[in-house]
């Protein structure tokens, strides 16, 4: 597997934790193709029922890491393959969230069937900011999840949404204290897997929708990201950032 990626199963649940807390589990190429192939081993095998994912730390994820992101194309292959491989999977996803949330660290929640979240919570998508735009479906979920109000305050002004509030909007299934924040994942986790599962897989199925749909928009997002992260504006956001200053785009 990958540093920064751990894997633990027990009684059918898979769980994939993202371990590099001292970069607020910002994640790289390797940690990307670590979770792509626990997918994929857990798709096979029919004793896995349930992938949870948990970040380790204060925060859940932060996104990309961005050095290792510009370093070469290998980055945004690696994330690109990753969000297929969590939107085209079949079995139920839950996740645990404290903390921050940026980036792929929130796209990648529209993709779980439960998510769980603590009460210091933040989900930020700053793709404009960056001079890039939204992946993983999220142009596609967010409108859809939140209403298109409260999607363009996240994905056009990069404003962050905090555990309240995404309750209410319906990306969180529920807050719960930190403290037991893991455990109530876990136990949500083992009563899907108490669960009939062809009934289960197909209700998931039905829930879901077209899987087209959403596997359009993403290639569709990712043409435009290839576009985007060569520009002129991405070069001078991410420029600043590593110059710690404010972009300046006019």
């Amino acid at each position: 597997m990958s540093e920064g990626i751990e894997l633990i199963e027990a009684n059918g649940v898979l769980e994939i934790h993202i371990t590099r807390p001292e970069k607020k589990n910002a994640l790289t190429a390797s940690m990307y193709r670590a979770m792509t192939a626990a997918l994929a081993d857990a798709s096979a095998r029919a004793e896995c029922g349930v992938v949870l994912i948990v970040g380790k730390g204060d925060a859940f994820c932060a996104g990309n890491d961005l050095a290792d992101f510009m370093a070469g194309p290998e980055g945004a292959a690696a994330a690109l393959d990753f969000i297929r491989a969590i939107a085209s999977f079949e079995k139920p996803v839950v996740a645990a969230v404290q903390g921050l949330a940026v980036g792929v660290g929130t796209t990648l929640l529209f993709h779980c069937d439960l998510v769980y979240a603590a009460p210091d919570a933040r989900f930020v998508m700053p793709f404009v900011n960056l001079g890039l735009v939204p992946e993983a479906a999220s142009s596609l979920l967010a409108p859809s999840t939140f209403g298109y109000a409260k999607a363009a305050a996240m994905l056009l002004l990069g404003e962050p949404m905090d555990a309240e509030a995404a309750d209410r909007a319906g990306l969180v299934t529920a807050v719960v204290p930190a403290v037991g924040l893991l455990e109530h994942a876990r136990a949500k986790a083992a009563i899907l897997m108490s669960k009939p599962p062809q009934a289960l897989l197909a209700t998931r199925r039905l829930m879901r929708g077209d899987p087209a749909i959403v596997a359009a928009r993403i290639e569709e997002e990712a043409q435009v990201f290839t576009q985007a992260i060569s520009s002129p504006e991405a070069k001078e956001a991410f420029t600043a950032f590593f110059e710690k200053r404010p972009p300046v785009f006019r």
